[in-house]
């Protein structure tokens, strides 16, 4: 152990419990939106497509990364979708003019498609509806193609389309960022609550049971947020179930120190809505509680997306928002992920925007070759070892100056316990100039000792995967670790994941 490191402490006890880990915070986003759908999860002509065209590599990786839900189909893109498009026979599906993207859309891929993939995958399919341009009877329209079983002549169309048995879609998106100026059918608060009330109670009349999704901001900075929550909910507050939120984040200017806090923004963008929504159901008199889908969140560099001129034509599945992700990127995005699971009492879904190619885990080459990113692993550790219940765990390390936060803590982490009684301490240290040093009081437990550690890290903050070096970045066995006391060396700038039992 490094006599150099500074020192940090966290206490894990069972008693200090959050709230249950949430399988639904390890959801994914599908758009129509470059090569995520066309190229993406689906190829057909791929050496490795199956006999419905999916890429198996993309469903394998998809797998390994443990996503749990899958929002589609989008997004911006729902907007002006016209989600009759894409059913039934290919050779009549029109191409449309996607207005969001700038491309054509060509609706090889569409609903039925979609949820045939997500069986595949083992994902729950999670679907919105365009509240842009469309309305009401198009999304009850939608949902009786989808859930009703047989017997009407939209049921009846999913049948002869091949789907004999309901898709069973439970959770529903009642359109997307409302408030953005960029939005085709951008509306007011009033207009988009009333319109959001409406739909809700029609698609309730068809199932009572849905669990729905109402617009909140498209981020923190926007100049309606907070209102926009008040009044969406006190027009909706009885008939649905969750507020969104979206956040992304990016390092500007060189500024390495605040991109790595940029959870901290996460967490006020959190328990602002939090408040908001809890004002709003106490000035109802009303005793259910909203829960909060932050449905989108992920590392964009939405500077370069906003610099770079759109097409001139309106191309077929072009490549966009494909970003290729650092360490230090994964690293803050291991930060978002804490931040999520340490608000599992109230964030109880999530989807990481988007999956494949756009701003994704997964990267792949037409024809060629799939790879995870570096933000993959953060993602497909935090799945597959968060269970049981997140505990609370108040770090305590030496703090930073940022100039976009100000003071932040060096140490971000929480902690699962599983209910064999394994504890799993997720960490994030965001120094940029030297190890921490964790002491890890686990007395509260008995006698427990560090089972295994492993670390993603590199020299270079700026190291990428690629399709020749995919493995560059990857958790390995972090061989810095004590017994007694419970100590692990966390590098500068590192995703952590210690199991203790």
């Amino acid at each position: 152990m490094s006599t150099t490191a500074r020192e940090a402490h966290l206490t894990i006890d069972p008693a200090f419990r959050v709230a249950p880990v949430r399988r639904r915070t390890f959801g994914t986003f599908v758009e129509h939106l470059g090569r995520c759908v066309y190229t993406g999860i689906h190829e057909p002509g791929h050496p490795s497509a199956d006999e419905d065209g999916f890429r198996r590599d993309v469903l394998d990786l998809t797998r390994e990364l443990g996503v749990s839900t899958v929002r589609y189909p989008g997004g911006n893109f729902v907007s002006g979708y016209r989600w009759e498009d894409g059913v039934g026979p290919r050779d009549r599906r029109p191409r449309r003019l996607d207005l969001a993207w700038h491309s054509t859309e060509t609706n090889e891929i569409g609903v039925d498609e979609f949820v045939a993939w997500c069986r595949k995958a083992g994902v729950e399919p999670m679907m919105a509806v365009n509240l842009g341009t469309r309305g009401i009877a198009e999304a009850v329209d939608l949902l009786e193609y989808c859930n009703h079983p047989s017997g009407t002549a939209l049921s009846d169309q999913r049948v002869a389309n091949g789907a004999k048995e309901p898709h069973d879609i439970r959770m529903w998106c009642l359109g997307n960022e409302m408030d953005g100026f960029w939005q085709t059918g951008h509306k007011t608060a009033r207009e988009y609550g009333r319109l959001a009330n409406e739909t809700a109670r029609a698609m309730r009349m068809v199932d009572p049971n849905l669990e729905l999704v109402a617009c909140g901001s498209s981020g923190s900075s926007m100049p309606t947020f907070g209102a926009w929550e008040a009044e969406v909910l006190e027009h909706t507050y009885d008939v649905v179930d969750f507020v969104s939120c979206h956040a992304y984040y990016e390092e500007k200017d060189g500024d390495l120190g605040s991109f790595l806090a940029c959870s901290t923004d996460m967490e006020y963008f959190i328990r602002s809505v939090v408040a908001t929504a809890d004002h709003v159901g106490a000035k109802l008199k009303s005793r259910k509680r909203i829960d909060i889908s932050f449905d989108e969140w992920n590392i964009w560099y939405l500077s370069r997306h906003q610099a770079a001129e759109p097409p001139r034509d309106w191309p077929v599945a072009p490549p966009l928002l494909e970003d290729r992700y650092h360490l230090a990127d994964a690293v803050a995005f291991g930060g978002l992920l804490i931040t999520l699971l340490r608000n599992s009492d109230r964030v109880t879904a999530a989807s990481l925007a988007q999956l494949v190619n756009v701003i994704a885990p997964i990267m792949t080459e037409p024809g060629g070759r799939a790879w995870r990113q570096t933000t993959f692993h953060p993602f497909a550790q935090a799945s597959r070892y968060a269970s049981g219940e997140v505990l609370r765990v108040e770090p305590v390390s030496p703090s930073y100056e940022t100039a976009e936060y100000g003071e932040v803590p060096m140490l971000h982490a929480v902690a699962t316990r599983a209910e064999d009684g394994g504890v799993t301490v997720f960490a994030v240290n965001r120094s940029t100039d030297g190890p921490l040093s964790l002491e890890i009081d686990a007395r509260a437990l008995g006698g427990v000792r560090v089972t295994g550690a492993t670390t993603l890290t590199d020299v270079d903050v700026y190291a990428r995967n690629t399709a020749d070096d995919p493995d560059r970045v990857a958790p390995r066995a972090n061989p810095d670790v004590e017994h007694d006391p419970l100590r692990v060396l966390l590098p500068p700038v590192s995703w952590n994941v210690i199991h203790l039992g």
